[in-house]
């Protein structure tokens, strides 16, 4: 009896190249289970034509969970210039991330979305490549960079299993307002609270305003 293979259907988009970016992806690529790779070099199974992509930029890795019956994915970043974007996650050099059953990637420029839909043959897997005119992924510009050295570097690395929230613009924690306050901060809290008002602090520098809430 032949075993059906599972399915990923990948949806790309470049938001200045459009097409031209994709001139070398198939219409369809089967693939046994070694790891697949994606990147600008010809040693690479899904080859794209951009300057800033690394030859080898990305691997699909197929794998088996214990007690399962379908192949599960992985998404490793293997660029050592450029960050990867995993469903809103951030890859460095070397990091991984399991997929889930709806994915959106995003790396230098690229948009694309991995759709997974599982067979029962465990021996190869086929992916489905379709170009998209308009954007796959909307969020906030300041969310995503390509340059991973200038993302700080104290975040855990996603390969040990821990996942890295989204930064959404903050280089680290923003501060608590009130735990560093001046003298004078402080003397005209006391003033305004004498008074039974509400006064908010946004900033302990003496040459900050308050305003009363």
């Amino acid at each position: 009896m032949e075993r059906s293979l599972t399915v990923l259907r990948v949806s790309l988009y470049h938001p200045t190249l459009g097409t031209a970016a994709f001139i070398n992806v198939p219409l369809e690529l089967q693939h046994d289970t070694s790891t697949l790779l994606i990147g600008r070099g010809r040693d690479t199974h899904l080859q794209l034509q951009l300057p800033h992509l690394s030859r080898r930029h990305l691997s699909l890795e197929p794998y088996l969970e214990k007690g399962s019956t379908l192949l599960t994915f992985c998404l490793k970043n293997l660029s050592r210039k450029s960050c990867v974007w995993v469903n809103g996650l951030l890859l460095r050099f070397l990091e991984q991330i399991p997929l889930n059953i709806i994915n959106r990637v995003s790396f230098s420029n690229i948009q694309m979305t991995i759709h997974i839909e599982g067979g029962t043959s465990l021996e190869a897997f086929v992916c489905c490549f379709q170009l998209s005119p308009s954007p796959l992924i909307y969020r906030p510009k300041a969310e995503e960079t390509d340059e991973w050295e200038s993302i700080p570097h104290g975040q855990p690395l996603l390969g040990s299993g821990e996942r890295t929230p989204v930064n959404l613009g903050f280089p680290t924690a923003p501060p608590r307002l009130g735990t560093a306050l001046s003298s004078q901060a402080l003397e005209e809290e006391q003033k305004y609270s004498s008074r039974g008002s509400c006064q908010t602090l946004l900033s302990a520098s003496p040459a900050s305003e308050s305003k009363p809430c």
